[in-house]
């Protein structure tokens, strides 16, 4: 079995869909009612869990399980303003992975794969350069990313010392902004709720409203689709000598004008295409980076497979389908805070 913790979030949701059509036994771990009824009205396995609470581990099934794949985090782009708490970071981020890493212990489970940020080399983003596996972390003490990314990196060093001390193999994923239908849209910055320029250019491109961009267009951001991070972990469940650190991510920096000239192309109406006006007189807030993928490629054979139009393509596909509408359940908190 394959035990998914962070089942209600994006990467979790479309990781558990993926296993299931693969026929793998999988248990997913929920924490909110849409997540709990999605799961219910389709007949998957399901716990509810709350990391912070070593006791909800006792009520996991005592049966094999194979890896446990840790999603839970807390985001700094679900947290508003009047709820920042540094406490709660170190609760959820660092006492939760704590507890995780415990449950492995105790239940002799060998692989756990870590979702972390790339955050920690951020002081390295606008240097032009790929950024490996082997560079030091460089990060930022302020802002709303700080108490975050601290708990990230303190979390992920657990991961490590649990692998060194009792044998259990510990892989954490580095995963730049990671794109799917889902709650991402919508995100709270420095605490305060703004919609996404990939939502804001979706949007006006259905409506065949100009796409406007400011600021140096060629400036780019290495992201990744939802299904490429799941096709990783899935790779990584299935080789054995897989351990350490790994960039998950396209290897590819995405262009401001090329994500808007995509954009265009798969969801503007063919009579009506939205046209792109430029304002170079100022500037967006755009910070490159880009990472280099070539470790994973070489320990588990992974890269990426969608291409950007490809992503938008798949992306409308899951919007009209209304699969994962459960996602979108965290937007109605955004919309009350509007």
């Amino acid at each position: 079995m394959i035990l998914v913790i962070g089942a209600s979030g994006l990467i979790g949701a479309y990781l558990v869909d993926e296993l299931i059509s693969r026929q793998v036994d999988v248990m997913a771990t929920v924490r909110n009612e849409a997540a709990e009824l999605y799961y219910k009205e389709r007949g998957i396995n399901y716990i509810k869990l709350d990391i912070r609470k070593p006791e909800d581990f006792l009520n996991i099934p005592d049966t094999d399980i194979e890896a446990v794949v840790h999603l839970a985090a807390l985001l700094p782009a679900n947290v508003s303003k009047d709820k920042y708490s540094p406490q709660d970071y170190i609760d959820v981020n660092i006492t939760g992975t704590l507890n995780v890493l415990e449950f492995c212990r105790k239940r002799n489970i060998k692989k756990i794969i870590y979702a972390s940020s790339h955050s920690d080399v951020e002081n390295l983003w606008d240097l032009g350069l790929p950024i490996t596996e082997m560079a030091p972390r460089d990060f930022s003490y302020t802002g709303d990313h700080a108490v975050y990314i601290i708990t990230k990196m303190a979390g992920a060093d657990l991961v490590y010392h649990y692998s060194i001390d009792y044998n259990t193999k510990g892989i954490v994923l580095r995963l730049p902004p990671v794109y799917g239908y889902g709650p991402h849209t919508r995100i709270y910055v420095n605490g305060m709720p703004v919609k996404t320029g990939f939502e804001v250019f979706i949007e006006n491109a259905i409506a065949g409203k100009p796409l406007v961009l400011w600021g140096d267009i060629q400036k780019g951001r290495d992201i990744i689709y939802v299904k490429d991070v799941v096709s990783a972990i899935i790779a990584i469940i299935n080789h054995d000598s897989v351990t350490g650190l790994y960039n998950i991510a396209s290897g590819r920096q995405l262009s401001l004008i090329e994500q808007a000239e995509a954009t265009i192309n798969v969801f503007s109406p063919k009579e009506n295409p939205s046209k792109i006006i430029c304002h170079k007189d100022k500037a967006n807030n755009i910070r490159p980076f880009l990472y280099d993928i070539s470790k994973a490629r070489k320990d588990f054979n992974w890269f990426p497979k969608y291409s950007l139009e490809q992503m938008l393509v798949d992306y409308r596909s899951e919007m009209m389908s209304r699969k994962f509408d459960f996602l979108l359940d965290k937007n109605k908190e955004f919309e009350q805070a509007q």
